[in-house]
């Protein structure tokens, strides 16, 4: 019975780190290019008393006796579906559609990739992230332009005062990883390479295995609020049982400890 409390208690935890994983899924609903997350569980440690082919009595024993002490979280892993689309209207939302991340650098000097595409002009011009965060290759959009056009291969084209035609000024590039569920997240819709991703390899959109660019358009979370309240309650009901398997072995050990009086 204090076997079964321990193996109990293991499922508690794995359902209650399941459900942290499901919340922040769900609070993460509305956050551009926001990438859900699942957990994966397995076994663990299995005790045994009896080996299986082992001999007993002139007959080998076809299955032996093994019972296992519970479960555990192997890993939570960064889902990289496409989410929905919704239109925006504004010339600095750029929805990727296909593979490929945005390349951005951090304060410190290094790279980050990131799926949002909010971006926004800095006062010297540069397109940035919300917080401020330049892409790479630097996109700077001279003061004098009346309008941007970000085309499906990445080509950004203004329309300056007093011209009639646009002028072509820089090119966004993607950057694609093989394999991206090994991307560390850094919060802020930000990812960062490790050594599980591969060598990122930077591209052209539309090239071959990167996706293209959609103007006015931003690139909404993949969390599917139905799917999320259902394994909600599954993993509510799991806990559930895990607990009312715990006090089963209570009671059990409750009735020994009586026995002896």
């Amino acid at each position: 019975m204090i076997r079964a409390l321990w193996t109990a208690a293991t499922g508690m935890e794995t359902q209650q780190l399941n459900l942290d994983v499901i919340a922040n899924n769900l609070a993460n609903v509305n956050s551009t290019g926001f990438k859900k997350s699942r957990a994966d569980f397995q076994d663990i440690l299995y005790q045994t008393s009896q080996m299986v082919g082992t001999t007993a009595e002139g007959t080998e024993v076809p299955t032996g006796v093994q019972v296992g002490l519970g479960s555990r979280v192997a890993a939570v892993q960064k889902v990289f579906t496409s989410g929905d689309f919704r239109q925006t209207e504004n010339e600095l939302d750029v929805a990727i559609e296909g593979e490929g991340f945005f390349q951005v650098t951090l304060t410190d000097g290094t790279d980050a990739y990131t799926r949002a595409g909010a971006l926004k002009k800095d006062s010297t011009g540069r397109l940035v992230t919300s917080d401020g965060l330049p892409i790479f290759p630097e996109v700077i959009i001279p003061e004098n332009a009346r309008s941007v056009s970000i085309g499906t291969t990445g080509s950004v084209e203004v329309l300056l005062d007093n011209e009639n035609l646009p002028t072509k000024i820089s090119s966004i590039e993607l950057v694609r990883f093989s394999n991206p569920a090994g991307l560390k997240s850094l919060g802020r819709n930000l990812y960062a390479e490790t050594q599980t991703t591969g060598t990122p390899v930077t591209g052209i959109p539309g090239d071959v295995g990167f996706g293209t660019l959609t103007q006015g358009f931003l690139e909404g979370s993949n969390v599917n609020v139905m799917e999320e309240m259902v394994n909600m309650i599954a993993s509510q009901r799991a806990y559930e049982v895990n607990s009312k398997a715990i006090k089963t072995a209570d009671e059990m050990l409750q009735m020994t400890n009586q026995l002896v009086r």
